[in-house]
């Protein structure tokens, strides 16, 4: 299959460089002291935060100086098309529970919070490619609704070669399944540290630059759609605050 038509275009109308459409909304949940949902493409992810709070179950996982982050991803029965019962502790989101716990625990000021805990739930509610880079994203934003004290933004974003020269970003899951290598970044784009480089295929080395280069390109463009949110979620609670203050 041909990822990439004679006028430029992927299977999906994009052009290689261009991000899938993404809608993020915050404070979607009542219940948990932070929440988040977010759509990049067709794949849809729900994030809640709960904590800082006590540790739960045994005193012997608190640690001194520093908070305890328990991450979990889980994927509904629809998120696929693929209608099967889909367990929490099976081997692949027991893995991405732990890439998330990985991406996240650099950005979390956990010094601030000793002998505490902080839960993070992510939900795929529809799974069309980059379901790691979404929930990373959207937990991200469920963790500065929570208040949580970061570092800066965690983002992620994918990258793949198309017809072995062309680079692709974001990746949808038909392209993923296209046989080509993916290449997944989770970074900090304000400092340009990397926390978590996953390829799913070998590179040859003379590729691997320019890809990397482009998942972190996807990246400072995805934190300034969720820095825009941000904002936009900010101004607008403070305009509901002010015109609450002035009806009372």
């Amino acid at each position: 299959m041909d990822l990439i038509s004679d006028q430029g275009l992927r299977l999906d109308g994009r052009r290689p460089n261009e991000l899938r459409k993404i809608r993020c909304k915050l404070g979607v949940f009542n219940q948990p002291d932070g929440s988040a949902y977010l759509e990049q493409g067709n794949t849809k992810v729900l994030a809640a935060v709960y904590g800082p709070h006590e540790i739960r179950g045994s005193r012997t996982k608190a640690l001194h100086d520093q908070a305890l982050i328990n991450c979990q991803y889980s994927m509904a029965t629809f998120s696929t098309g693929e209608r099967k019962r889909r367990p929490r502790g099976d081997r692949k989101s027991i893995e991405m529970s732990i890439h998330l716990r990985q991406a996240l625990q650099a950005v979390i000021k956990t010094e601030l919070y000793a002998r505490s805990q902080i839960d993070i739930f992510v939900e795929v509610l529809q799974a069309d490619g980059g379901n790691y880079c979404t929930c990373v994203n959207a937990a991200t934003l469920a963790l500065i609704d929570a208040g949580i004290p970061i570092t800066e933004y965690m983002v992620a974003c994918t990258a793949s070669l198309a017809n072995g020269e062309t680079p692709l970003v974001d990746i949808s899951h038909l392209e993923e399944t296209s046989g080509g290598p993916n290449l997944t970044v989770a970074a900090m784009p304000m400092s340009g540290q990397i926390v978590l480089l996953e390829m799913s295929q070998r590179f040859h080395l003379d590729h691997l630059d320019k890809v990397m280069k482009h998942a972190l390109r996807g990246c400072q463009e995805i934190k300034a759609v969720l820095d825009k949110a941000v904002r936009d979620h900010v101004a607008s609670a403070g305009a509901a605050c002010n015109w609450e203050f002035k009806t009372d």
